[in-house]
């Protein structure tokens, strides 16, 4: 069985420009996913990103290769701020980086991960068994669909999570009820109407918040102290959380679980409701109550504020509901491993090296938003998290290094004492 320093689990943004840095820095790491894979595969064809251009890359230590910097090279239309990103100009842009950048990437599915002498032991789809001293879950959101469990009982045929859908055409003719009130949601509507699907929006919330256009020219100095514009957004509350993720993440566990949830909370892109507004009726302000199949079809009964009820019958359901971070849902990961791993809210721990309970086991992205702020939740965060990271590996690996040298016969691992370095109150075992 061979044995890496480090293994990196997803070729998301996250995993390729951690792979990037570490590259730079010569670990001995391997990584396993398809590259871009939920872009690809998870997200509506035609659909745009709400961030903006400047906020859109992948991370090679010299940022060298920005979006700005492809789409200047291949004559694709570009801005900084102001012309939305295609997903496919996004997607085509992140494949190429992985060529670029990290071509060692296997186009592997690990399937098992569970403690070993060296580490940990990897089981791989192919049946390959691949040791690594160290594992980052750079898994992104595919793992963490939420559905309401009013909707969760409904068979599959009237059902899906809108992560289940790159294309939309297969709707046509038929009445749709799309869920919630967020990007995922207006996206797919706008979609859906324009393959010619009947189509209703369906949300708890009073109003649809659409983000505000930037503004198309610089803004004053005056207006950059006021509202400082940042890769996730403009204000003071979102500059901290995009310049010191490593100070939330001293803040009280309440005040950081409460920050993840409400900062940056459902707001489709401004440029998406011109395609909605008028067009796709609105059920708001209205909470499903209760949800069945009845001849053939999908009974949604609407509660609004007043208790008032209404039915609305439709073909089929999709739950834009977004993703909620949970660790039970990474089921490759054994129930030992899982069981030494302690957890607020199903979410992991972790040092200020994203490192968790179980030493040499680290997590990034979404899931670690709970501890680095909703910087985490963003493409944007990238960037933080593979120069702080790969650093802190490359000095993790290099102590090993030397610890196995002075005692031979040993394969060893580096017991970062700072593994432990923050436990709140309140976690527990997953």
């Amino acid at each position: 069985m061979s044995v890496c320093d480090v293994a990196i689990i997803g070729a998301g943004p996250y995993g390729l420009s951690i792979a990037a840095h570490l590259r730079v820095r010569s670990v001995d790491f391997r990584i396993f996913g398809n590259p871009m894979h939920t872009w690809l595969t998870h997200m509506p064809k035609g659909m745009r990103l709400k961030s903006e251009g400047f906020a859109s890359s992948l991370y090679d230590p010299d940022s060298e290769f920005t979006l700005a910097q492809y789409c200047r090279q291949e004559g694709i239309p570009y801005s900084d701020i102001g012309l939305p990103v295609p997903l496919e100009i996004f997607t085509s842009y992140g494949l190429a980086f992985q060529r670029r950048f990290v071509p060692e990437l296997e186009n592997k599915v690990v399937v098992k991960i569970e403690r070993s002498s060296e580490g940990f032991q990897l089981g791989l789809g192919n049946g390959e068994i691949v040791g690594a001293r160290r594992v980052v879950m750079a898994v992104g959101l595919s793992h963490y669909e939420y559905v309401p469990s009013v909707l969760s009982e409904l068979p599959e045929e009237f059902l899906s999570h809108s992560a289940r859908h790159h294309v939309l055409d297969q709707f046509k003719g038929r009445e749709v009820a799309v869920v919630g009130a967020g990007a995922s949601a207006l996206d797919v509507a706008a979609l859906l109407h324009h393959a010619g699907a009947s189509v209703q929006v369906v949300a708890r919330k009073p109003a649809i918040r659409f983000h505000d256009p930037p503004e198309q020219l610089a803004p004053s100095l005056i207006e950059r102290l006021r509202m400082p514009p940042t890769g996730i957004g403009p204000g003071w509350k979102l500059w901290w959380c995009t310049n010191a993720p490593w100070l939330f993440r001293h803040m009280p566990e309440q005040f950081r679980l409460d920050a993840v949830r409400r900062v940056l909370g459902p707001a489709p892109g401004w440029f998406i409701k011109e395609q909605v507004v008028g067009k796709v009726p609105f059920n708001l302000g209205v909470t499903i109550t209760q949800a069945n199949v009845q001849n053939g079809r999908v009974s949604l009964q609407l509660t609004d504020g007043a208790g008032t009820q209404r039915t609305l019958v439709t073909d089929h359901v999709i739950a834009a509901t977004g993703y909620k971070v949970d660790l039970r849902r990474l089921t490759f990961v054994t129930a030992n491993v899982m069981a030494e791993i302690r957890s607020v809210e199903h979410t992991p721990v972790l040092s200020s090296n994203f490192q968790s309970s179980v030493p040499g086991l680290y997590f990034v992205g979404t899931s670690a938003a709970n501890t680095f702020g909703p910087l985490l939740r963003f493409a944007f965060g990238a960037r933080f998290t593979a120069e702080r990271l790969s650093r802190h590996l490359a000095k993790s690996a290099s102590r090993s290094r030397a610890l196995a040298r002075s005692t031979p016969g040993i394969q060893a691992l580096d017991r970062d004492a700072e593994c432990t370095d923050y436990i709140p109150s309140k976690a527990s075992k997953v």
